[in-house]
């Protein structure tokens, strides 16, 4: 997620001190404070994260985040299963809802992807975590030190286009890492920072991660 200029981190009217581009909104700031940088292992969860941020390539993710409750409505919850079994003619119908972002690529590599997770020899969470890095000895204190891209993102992108998955370029899987708590990206200071990375998960290196890179 791509911050505003400094002020990095700023005081909210509760007296928290957040990431400045969750303090103002307040979607982004429930966002911010309940779910971006938490560890997460909900297969499912890593399912829908890992579309949205495909949607999101090219937008701000705020643009999705006010959308989510659509999307969460047109994908079935993100139920795998159920979003492996739309049609071209379910593609159809979602170009015509304006609730989401009709973009058919998009929405193509939903499906596809949905089907691709199906397929998998183990969990989206064990695949995902596979590429977890080590955690930082200490947290960023400012957006310009933040990467788009890392050596695991990249290699997370390349092992998931392999096994059929769409819309996961490095970018974009930087940005996964960054809302499945896999690395805390919360800045120093912020009274978030320090909960999430994978030295707060209890995730271990998996085949997947082996065999692909």
């Amino acid at each position: 997620m791509t911050g505003p200029a400094r002020p990095d981190v700023v005081v909210g009217d509760d007296g928290l001190a957040r990431c400045a581009w969750g303090a103002s909104d307040p979607e982004y700031r429930r966002y911010h404070d309940e779910e971006w940088g938490t560890p997460q292992h909900d297969s499912d969860v890593l399912f829908e994260k890992l579309c949205l941020e495909g949607f999101q390539a090219g937008l701000s993710w705020i643009t999705i985040l006010r959308r989510r409750p659509a999307f969460r409505e047109v994908f079935h919850g993100f139920d795998p299963e159920r979003v492996a079994a739309m049609d071209a003619g379910d593609v159809e119908r979602l170009l015509g809802d304006a609730r989401i972002i009709r973009h058919r690529g998009k929405i193509e590599a939903t499906i596809s992807n949905a089907r691709a997770t199906l397929a998998l020899d183990g969990t989206l969470d064990d695949l995902l975590w596979g590429f977890a890095p080590p955690p930082r000895p200490e947290p960023l204190v400012s957006f310009t030190e933040m990467p788009a891209t890392t050596t695991e993102s990249t290699a997370l992108s390349r092992r998931l286009r392999s096994l059929g998955f769409r819309f996961v370029g490095p970018t974009t899987m930087y940005a996964l890492m960054q809302a499945m708590g896999m690395v805390d990206d919360h800045l120093a200071g912020c009274h978030r920072s320090g909960q999430g990375g994978a030295g707060a998960s209890n995730a271990t290196p998996s085949a997947f991660a082996a065999d692909g890179v």
